[in-house]
């Protein structure tokens, strides 16, 4: 016997997968919120009419239109005056599909969290949707960053199927990193630290790992620490040092310059002398051996070192490129998960040295593997295209390389890649990690966005995942559907989503802070910040000193709509009320390091930093202050150096 919701929506579970009994529960859920009825639990055959029923395509035999139906998703809707079917490809696009009937409904997810969320009431609607879709990409995927507590990311986890995303990844064995800078409030002077532990960012990842699986999400996993933790040597965070290690542990280390020691003391920097069996061998019994202990994982990074030009220099190493020994520990990888009985899928990176493509060896088992291109040196001033790649990329020199900024450069690394290498593949890419903050509108972000995401066919990725604070939603989550909304249906023009957007979140003046906030992107001049334009430029500095007359004169709209009847909209316009005095401030600021004036500057820079720190609970949930703080040391060189 299936089981019923009852009342005047009745809603069959065909298959008890955990995730399909999920997305019985979040349909019961947003359809009563909606006041289409109160719902009870009963048993009921699974042939019973006057059903909404879920489960998988074989339950109604209906074919799949898919290549993987682990990784690929599909759901088909047929519901008509509340009665049909609702199927996916597999669990999870069941859940997908839930909530894009209910997206047809009216519904909408405007941010994470219960504030974020838009339920109309719908008593009485005729409750017909009919339509099958299935993503322009396979790879859909958010990665944490920045600074987070458990309810942060519990609440992104959430949030993330409703805008059609599909993988969330947890980068190390336990995320300490990101965990401990909220709970110790490591940039923020009136919070009292709280002693995080890493036993206690341990039982946070847990936890949070369940909340993937329940909704059957592919959870992805690691990354940083491979070349560290095998031998050891803790690598919780690119903040830890260790100065020295035992004389066994160090003749593993890469010796650079005549010396094996930990890179400038941060173990995640450190790469490891690859020509040695030994250690190649001590890595991937340490990766069999976690994905033994970690069974939910579905995508393992393994990454070399976060650190550059410190390859080993010894006479074995430089005898093959660093590439040449990073795919021979890939094969020997595949070969000993083969032999365990081992399936899950391996990602590999094109980050720094491994940009350059292999000259000896060719990945043995591509099925096994996932491509990543890890383009973190380009510039966000413009968007993929596949127009205009070189056909040539420089010539590797041994701990004496730099890194390509234009698009184009960093385009011509994986088409060369790809000569060797024709299995699945994704970018991985950092819109939301650091480059938002240069544009506190989000329009040119979101714009740049919608056009990449565009551009990964014709490039040859299938997907994204975003490496980002999970913060990123101040004032708004514009930039965020535009990525989850486009990485499904490829098709869709920014700004037919972004007009959809802002009357959601906003109601009946949302066309006039789209118009508000597209200005607010062009005054602060992202590519100015990011010192691709011309700084000297006088009208961009004139520009900055009319900010804060424009932010005042929109004022009263804000003003008029901080009451709004409904509380998500009203939300919205509380973050956009906060958000136009950390304008104000913001482009002061920038405005008086334009004008040479360094003390004050740094006078102006310090007051706003206060502001925020004071402030912070208000905009917890949507601003990442820690991340914006550290970007700001990223522009130092320019923003506050004499």
């Amino acid at each position: 016997m299936a089981k019923q919701y009852t009342d005047s929506i009745n809603i069959s579970i065909i298959n008890n997968n955990p995730t399909i009994v999920f997305s019985a529960s979040e349909l019961k859920k947003y359809l009563n919120r909606a006041k289409i009825g109160t719902a009870s639990e009963t048993d009921v055959s699974a042939s019973s009419e006057d059903v909404i029923k879920l489960g998988l395509y074989s339950d109604f035999d209906i074919t799949p239109n898919v290549k993987d139906i682990t990784f690929d998703d599909s759901y088909k809707i047929e519901v008509y005056n509340g009665t049909g079917y609702i199927a996916g490809v597999n669990p999870r696009s069941v859940l997908l599909g839930v909530y894009r009937f209910l997206y047809e409904l009216g519904c909408r997810w405007i941010r994470p969290g219960e504030d974020g969320e838009i339920i109309p009431e719908m008593a009485g609607k005729d409750l017909t949707v009919s339509l099958e879709s299935a993503p322009s990409y396979r790879h859909r995927g958010i990665c944490i960053e920045g600074a987070v507590s458990y309810e942060n990311v519990y609440d992104i986890i959430d949030w993330a199927p409703k805008l059609g995303f599909n993988s969330y990844f947890i980068q190390f064995r336990e995320g300490y990193a990101f965990f401990e800078r909220w709970y110790n409030h490591l940039k923020n002077p009136y919070k009292t630290p709280e002693g995080f532990s890493v036993e206690r960012s341990t039982e946070i990842v847990r936890s949070l790992e369940k909340e993937i699986k329940k909704r059957g999400l592919l959870y992805q996993a690691v990354g940083h620490g491979w070349t560290c933790e095998p031998f050891g040597i803790p690598g919780l965070s690119w903040a830890q040092r260790v100065d020295e290690v035992d004389p066994e542990t160090e003749k593993y280390l890469a010796m650079v310059n005549g010396k094996r020691q930990i890179w400038g003391g941060v173990p995640l920097n450190t790469n490891l002398c690859y020509s040695n069996p030994e250690v190649r061998k001590i890595v991937i019994n340490s990766i069999a051996d976690y994905l033994t202990r970690h069974k939910a994982i579905d995508v393992l990074h393994f990454w070399l070192a976060d650190g550059c030009n410190n390859q080993c220099e010894c006479k074995n190493c430089v005898k093959h490129s660093p590439t040449d020994f990073y795919v021979l520990m890939l094969n020997e990888l595949d070969e000993l998960l083969t032999e365990k009985g081992i399936d899950t899928k391996i990602v590999f990176l094109l980050y720094f040295e491994l940009l350059w493509p292999p000259v000896e060896f060719r990945i043995n088992n591509p099925d096994r593997f996932i491509l990543m291109l890890a383009p973190i040196t380009r510039t966000y001033s413009q968007s993929f295209s596949a127009d205009y790649i070189p056909d040539t990329i420089p010539e590797y020199k041994r701990n004496n390389i730099s890194f390509p900024s234009s698009v184009a450069e960093n385009l011509a690394f994986l088409n060369k890649w790809r000569e060797v290498f024709k299995g699945d593949s994704f970018d991985f890419d950092y819109h939301f990690m650091w480059d938002h903050y240069y544009d506190p509108g989000q329009f040119e972000t979101g714009r740049i966005l919608n056009e990449d995401i565009k551009k990964l066919v014709s490039i040859g990725l299938n997907g994204f995942i975003s490496c980002q604070v999970q913060r990123c939603f101040f004032p708004n989550g514009l930039g965020m559907t535009v990525l989850g909304k486009t990485l499904w249906d490829n098709s869709l023009a920014f700004e037919d989503i972004a007009d959809e957007y802002f009357r959601v979140a906003y109601g009946a003046d949302g066309d006039k802070v789209k118009e508000y906030l597209r200005r607010i992107s062009a005054m602060f001049n992202p590519p100015l910040l990011r010192g691709d334009a011309d700084r000297s430029d006088k009208m961009a500095h004139e520009t900055y000193s009319q900010i804060e007359d424009f932010v005042r004169s929109f004022e009263p709209v804000i003003k008029s709509n901080m009451n709004h009847s409904d509380p998500a909209l009203a939300r919205s316009w509380d973050h956009l009320d906060f958000h136009s005095e950390f304008c104000i401030r913001y482009s002061k600021v920038i405005e008086a390091r334009l004008s040479g004036d360094i003390e004050k500057t740094r006078k102006l820079w310090t007051e706003l930093k206060d502001f925020m720190c004071r402030n912070e609970d208000r905009i917890q949930p949507v601003f990442d202050i820690y991340e914006f703080f550290e970007t700001f040391d990223i522009m130092t060189t320019w923003l506050l150096d004499r």
